[in-house]
């Protein structure tokens, strides 16, 4: 994948650095990375970025250079991928598949499954996932193909031009159709897993609506809009508010339901970094979440 810009009569650009930092925003970063790798053009030639640049000058980076990515072991596992291009690809993820390798998990998390993938397709590029779902919650994942593009997608997640929709499912039902949950989130202490409400702790909100009620089951399926991505975000909220998520052994109870979190990260949209167009990604609901929705 290449970065190019046309300098037109109109420019207010004295150098090819200007370019790269104000028409594509590239990280100090990733342009050292590119100097140092000579992947910085100017007209089809190698240049420096403080190099003057006048009309007619096309100014190109080079994203396809090769990158170690040994510290991910490649395993055929099956990938449900959504959508690909030369950017990412979007995934939707099974429960019970962990998003990054582990000591419990090292040749069967999805990322393993990725560079299995990159491999097959001739793609030497490390393995970059832009969100993460815990374990045992199911939902799309997008993967960056290069760092370039990482960087732009993790810059709209913090200005919010990055929307993650969830489905969960939660125990008993909410006093309010629709509501916000605003509670710091930490970890909590003595556990490298469990987050809690601690006042001191980072900003965190959710925004959800109530779908549907199951009196039966005693339950209440809601779509949730995270404004912020802290880990076990919406698990922690809803538990706070007394109304845990069916089968969310950490923050609730086992379910005879669902034998895991009832979670689900059905849509995705933001703003593609190269097209500028808006794009929207979504996920079937799984199987274990068709009887109970």
């Amino acid at each position: 994948m290449n970065l190019s810009y046309k300098v037109t009569n109109q420019t207010k650009y004295q150098n090819v650095k200007e370019v790269l930092k104000v028409e594509f925003s590239i990280s100090d970063r990733l342009l050292l990375k590119l100097k140092k790798l000579q992947k910085i053009f100017l007209n089809n030639e190698p240049v420096y970025v403080h190099h003057p640049i006048k009309v007619g000058d096309i100014i190109e980076c080079d994203l396809n250079y090769k990158e170690d990515n040994s510290n991910i072991v490649p395993a055929p596992i099956t990938l449900n991928i959504i959508y690909e291009d030369d950017c990412y690809l979007v995934v939707d993820k099974p429960a019970g598949i962990a998003v990054h390798p582990s000591c419990y998990h090292y040749e069967d998390s999805l990322s393993n499954g990725i560079r299995y993938y990159f491999d097959k397709i001739g793609l030497n590029k490390k393995i970059r996932p832009v969100n993460r779902l815990d374990k045992d919650t199911s939902g799309l994942v997008i993967f960056a193909k290069n760092e370039y593009i990482q960087e732009c997608l993790v810059k709209q997640m913090k200005s919010k031009d990055f929307v993650k929709k969830y489905i969960a499912i939660v125990e008993g039902h909410l006093e309010q159709q629709l509501g916000t949950i605003s509670a710091p989130i930490a970890r909590k202490e003595k556990s490298i897993i469990e987050r809690c409400i601690d006042k001191n702790g980072d900003t965190s909100i959710t925004h959800y609506k109530v779908l549907k009620s199951n009196l039966q089951n005693n339950f209440d399926i809601v779509e949730c809009t995270l404004e912020t991505g802290r880990t076990h975000q919406i698990r922690v909220h809803f538990a706070h508010i007394g109304h845990s998520l069916l089968g969310d052994t950490l923050y609730g109870s086992t379910s005879p339901l669902i034998d895991r979190q009832a979670l689900h990260c059905c849509e995705m949209s933001f703003i593609h970094p190269i097209s500028g167009k808006k794009v929207f990604y979504s996920a079937q609901i799984p199987k274990d979440f068709e009887n109970l929705i």
